[in-house]
């Protein structure tokens, strides 16, 4: 056992808080994989909790395994990989459009050998992710023109987001919001910035109007996204208010004790209570003290992904940090505030809490890769005492 804990490097507290994050989760995806197991073909309740278990299994087991690759790799990585992700997404659009138990299965491919479910837009965030920051690093203090950024950091953030779109619009703003973000933090300049967004809302109008011309082409998604829209700023509630309605009930029952776990009722009557409403169980389970908990962690977390930032010896590892991390955090105060009637629903997953192979493993992906940024400063500090400096100096400066 001391000769695993000795392998593992990196920032300590973000190890801590993806370890609590994962413990935690088990109990309230334990409890509302009851209402799975009622229309899971003869599932037991213990098998989705033997399946969670697998899923951080292998994710903790990717993010030990990235946190150990040298993080000046990823600049490469990033490049071989934008064309596979763009495969892949086109291979999951051209698949065509199916429900399955409320969810829209486009999102997913399925791995043959296996016989596992894969969704294409999370690896392509994570991806997209690191190669913006690889550019970003590359012209950053330099003089560009908006026209020589087009080709190289805008048209594959532009396929990317339009391959996504089709199928899951949340995604699509969520990573689109982020891109913005990393590009100014990297010093992109904002007025290139604002055509960016602007060129982003245009396509997205367009797109809406040619899915309203053409309705067979992409049956109900835009109709879906509008009337989540409406239904969010409408004050009556409606049958298509379901979802948030039992929400709220299942928030306002919690308390500040909760009911005890696995004693929440409402999980029954939840649709997906175990990955995109699963805040609501556990505030309903755990109370207000179980939702002050998360958002502390997550909170936490963000704090740490900032001061690995901030200690990166290269303008590289700062905005790979950023880039990968904040979307971990955003992703979870929107998932909250989803649960809370803040902002419309969305679909996304509580991450490293929800159950759901494919979140759970890119987010551990990006926590790797964070913790390989920090490996890497904590490699270069020992040098600074052990070799770079002379023994002497560092006696003087302590004394």
């Amino acid at each position: 056992m001391q000769n695993i804990f000795s392998q593992i490097k990196g920032d300590r507290a973000i190890w801590a808080i993806a370890t609590l994050l994962a413990i935690f989760s088990f109990l309230p995806v334990y409890s509302a994989a009851s209402n799975l197991a009622d229309y899971g073909a003869g599932k037991s309740t213990f098998t989705f909790f033997v399946k969670h278990f697998m899923h951080l299994s292998l994710g903790f087991a990717i993010m030990f395994a990235v946190h150990k690759i040298p993080y000046r790799y990823f600049r490469g990585l990033s490049m071989i990989l934008i064309p596979v992700v763009l495969v892949l997404l086109l291979i999951t659009i051209l698949q065509g459009s199916s429900t399955s138990e409320g969810t829209n299965t486009s999102r997913w491919i399925n791995i043959p050998v296996v016989n596992m479910s894969f969704q294409t837009s999370t690896l392509a965030a994570v991806v997209l992710m690191v190669y913006v920051a690889r550019y970003l690093s590359k012209v950053k203090d330099k003089v560009v023109s908006f026209k020589e950024t087009i080709l190289p950091l805008w048209v594959p953030v532009f396929f990317v987001l339009i391959l996504i779109l089709p199928a899951n619009f949340s995604t699509t703003a969520i990573i689109f919001t982020m891109v913005m973000m990393l590009a100014f933090i990297g010093g992109y300049p904002v007025k290139y910035l604002l055509v960016i967004i602007g060129v982003g809302i245009a396509s997205l109008a367009l797109f809406v109007l040619v899915a309203k011309a053409f309705p067979d082409a992409m049956p109900n998604r835009v109709d879906t996204w509008m009337s989540r829209i409406e239904n969010y700023t409408n004050e009556a509630d409606t049958e298509a208010d379901y979802q948030i309605e039992r929400s709220k009930t299942a928030i306002a029952s919690g308390g500040i004790f909760g009911l005890g776990p696995g004693k929440s009722p409402t999980k029954y009557l939840l649709p997906q209570s175990s990955s995109d409403f699963i805040f609501a169980i556990i505030i309903e389970e755990y109370g207000l003290i179980g939702g002050l908990f998360l958002l502390v962690l997550y909170s936490w977390l963000l704090f740490r992904i900032v001061i690995v930032s901030q200690k990166s010896d290269t303008i590289f590892g700062k905005l790979l940090v950023l880039g990968v991390g904040l979307p971990i955090v955003f992703q979870a105060l929107i998932n909250m505030a989803v649960a809370v009637e803040l902002f419309p629903v969305t679909g996304q997953t509580l991450p490293l809490i929800s159950s759901g192979g494919t979140s759970i493993w890119m987010t551990c992906l990006a926590i790797g890769i964070i913790l390989s940024v920090s490996a890497k400063r904590e490699e270069i500090k020992e040098k600074e005492i052990f070799e770079g400096e002379n023994p002497l100096d560092i006696l003087s400066e302590t004394i």
